[in-house]
């Protein structure tokens, strides 16, 4: 496990929850398309700190196009309950 790699992306993703906040919060023009932009920020980084959770250093820091798309995907290995 890569805590580097995933420590990385956690701590992206709380910075963008809490910009997502604070937009909703004091924008009274924000709407459904500045929201869906930023939730698919939030879910970037979540989805890939669990995705390449197990990339070596050299993965994770090369981050190459295919591992990107892969990574970025919600999770199939994750169960939601």
């Amino acid at each position: 496990m890569n805590k580097r790699h995933i420590l990385f992306h956690l701590k992206e993703a709380r910075e963008a929850i809490e910009q997502l906040a604070s937009d909703l919060e004091r924008a009274a023009d924000y709407g459904f398309d500045e929201y869906r932009v930023d939730m698919q920020h939030v879910y970037h980084h979540l989805n890939t700190a669990w995705n390449g959770r197990d990339a070596d250093e050299a993965r994770a820091t090369a981050s190459a196009h295919q591992d990107f798309d892969a990574w970025r995907q919600f999770p199939k290995d994750l169960e939601i309950w």
